[in-house]
């Protein structure tokens, strides 16, 4: 035990099973609730979500989760309250919790850990660097986890868990992390949406993605063993200017601009004289 600065007396995470409320009941929450109790971290006592459909559907896949859509509902005697919402949905849910002496943490990459000041002496961020979907499998020992106490005595606290769940656990803070996002967001999220306009083009004449999931995943090999720049092929990075402007042509204006846009930037990186 330690002793806040009212003097209560705090409870540590790491001495016996931990009842764990999840706020929120998205991507990140449904894996990381499973992913909790399969590795014995705790049991998740309660979810919350403003969808009670979806609070209900991941209650269903955990051993004894309640599931609640009012925040006046959400128990106030949990060791562990894990924030799992969009980040303009958390202040609006968390403020109608009254202050504990519990564990808070939350999972975004781009909220500072003072998103949770005032909830408890004891708050953190419980990161994981991943993209997730709730009816997709994923391996939670292979996802990195990028954690934040708010002292060092918080930190080892979080870092026990996440290394009961991930052989990847790293200290980052606000900062980084946030920087970790955007660098994630090109990675993935607008990889994804080129990968959604290309299928569209090839619907178009009958076709799908699978045509290039060759290409695809040479791409993706190449990055992964070596440095991407490095694997930069295509008109733009040639500067074939003959070959841009016909593609430019069988595409709409907003296709066009984003294309333009990229190949610009593509053969500035590589070409900056």
């Amino acid at each position: 035990m330690s002793i806040s600065a009212n003097g209560d007396m705090i409870p540590q995470t790491t001495g016996h099973p931990l009842s764990i409320v999840f706020i929120g009941a998205g991507n990140v929450a449904t894996h990381l609730a499973q992913a909790f109790e399969k590795s014995d971290v705790g049991s998740v006592v309660q979810i919350f979500s403003r969808s009670i459909d979806s609070a209900k559907e991941l209650a269903n896949k955990l051993h004894a989760a309640e599931f609640v859509n009012d925040p006046s509902e959400i128990v106030h005697d949990a060791d562990v309250y894990v924030v799992s919402l969009v980040d303009h949905a958390v202040d609006n849910v968390i403020k109608e919790i009254p202050r504990n002496n519990a564990l808070w943490l939350h999972t975004s990459g781009s909220l500072p850990i003072e998103a949770l000041t005032g909830k408890s002496d004891r708050t953190g961020v419980f990161y994981p660097l991943q993209t997730f979907s709730k009816q997709v499998p994923v391996d939670m020992t292979e996802v990195p986890i990028f954690i934040e106490g708010c002292n060092s005595g918080v930190t080892d606290e979080i870092r026990h868990m996440a290394e009961k769940i991930s052989a990847r656990v790293y200290y980052a803070d606000g900062d980084l992390r946030r920087r970790m996002h955007v660098a994630a967001v090109f990675a993935c999220n607008f990889s994804n949406h080129m990968f959604t306009i290309a299928d569209d083009l090839l619907r178009r004449d009958g076709l799908t993605l699978e045509v290039l999931h060759p290409l695809l995943r040479e791409t993706v090999r190449k990055a992964m063993d070596g440095c991407p720049a490095d694997g930069q092929t295509g008109p733009a990075v040639r500067g074939d200017k003959a070959v841009m402007e016909k593609h430019q042509s069988m595409l709409t204006r907003e296709l066009a601009d984003i294309y333009s846009i990229i190949s610009k930037s593509i053969y500035s990186r590589h070409n900056p004289d």
